[in-house]
């Protein structure tokens, strides 16, 4: 492997400004040469602000430039198995977008020609390298709350001016030809992933899914029963149309001898509660927040490391939410 990681972005949209465009090139051995939008006013306005020599508005371009030798793909999951299948039959180590496709079927076939290519093949559930999941990590590891007994997930939101406004036109996250699903698809993606991470393997999952708003094509009500391998049992309940004044999300982990208390998407504090009082820790996220997810991608990539979140890791967490979706 060529000693610099050259990345090209397909799909230099939202998600890439902040959260992990700036880190591929933050990263020792890392460096972003290439952006790709269609609409080419747009990427060659991220490459001048973000100072990427090159962009493109073709996919196709990019992936070929020879200069470039990893893609992170960033576009919405009705396209990720399309350029992540490219990207690995031309050599070229992918880092995909979460959820890694809109079905478990795709993840498969993503798996399949990583395997069968022998090219590495890493999925955006930064999660797994963030300091303060680590921390909720090391503090089950370490036996702060004893043996782990149950986990509980709650997810109450408020839906979106752009789904209840007046001629409303929601994003493609909740239109399922394009991202698999909606909101439940897009946030519990995430919750599962770590809980894997963090618990073992899910043997059995089994839920009930509903649209009950109609506010658009996808489900916006959830609620799941779940159990690990290790004995450990979870539940869920997710709504995307909850009153303002009822939003909630965090997680719990009851221990034999504790609780932990934390949250997905909030961050910052994580609560711990045992016998001997509550003692509230604060661990704030860094700028780029998947910076330490590619850190460990790159390290892979260059055979100095090992990266979490794989090819494998990722399709588990796309064929839990399929099946707990179809209830």
């Amino acid at each position: 492997m060529p000693e610099t990681i050259k990345w090209g972005i397909i799909g230099c949209g939202d998600v890439t400004e902040v959260k992990s465009g700036p880190a591929f090139s933050k990263v020792p051995n890392s460096e972003l040469v290439a952006v790709m939008r269609r609409d080419g006013a747009k990427a060659a306005d991220y490459a001048q602000r973000h100072g990427v020599p090159k962009w493109y508005d073709q996919a196709d371009d990019l992936l070929n430039d020879p200069e470039v030798n990893a893609i992170y793909v960033a576009t919405p999951p009705d396209s990720h198995e399309e350029y992540t299948l490219k990207a690995l039959r031309l050599g070229k180590p992918v880092y995909v977008e979460k959820p890694m496709a809109r079905n478990a079927a795709e993840c498969e076939e993503m798996v399949r020609v990583s395997k069968e290519t022998g090219t590495p093949l890493f999925v955006a559930y930064y999660r797994r390298a963030l300091p303060y999941f680590l921390k909720v990590k090391e503090l089950v590891e370490q036996g702060v709350i004893g043996d782990i007994r149950m986990v509980h997930v709650t997810v109450y939101k408020s839906p979106s001016g752009e789904e209840t406004k007046p001629n409303a036109q929601p994003s493609w996250r909740v239109q399922p030809m394009v991202s698999g699903g909606g909101h439940f698809h897009d946030l519990a993606s995430h919750q599962f992933d770590f809980l894997e991470f963090l618990l073992g393997p899910i043997r059995k999952a089994e839920g009930v899914a509903r649209n009950q708003a109609g506010l658009y094509p996808a489900d916006d009500a959830v609620v799941a029963a779940f159990a690990f391998e290790s004995g450990v049992v979870g539940s869920g309940s997710w709504c995307f149309t909850a009153p303002k004044n009822q939003q909630k999300e965090e997680t719990y982990l009851l221990g034999s001898k504790g609780k932990i208390t934390f949250s997905f998407f909030e961050m910052g504090k994580i609560t711990v509660e045992t016998e001997s009082g509550t003692e509230v820790l604060t661990i704030p996220a860094p700028n780029h927040i998947q910076q330490p997810m590619i850190e460990t991608v790159v390290a892979a990539i260059r055979g100095e490391g090992t990266c979490a979140s794989t090819g494998e890791t990722g399709a588990r967490s796309s064929m839990l939410l399929e099946i707990i979706t179809q209830g």
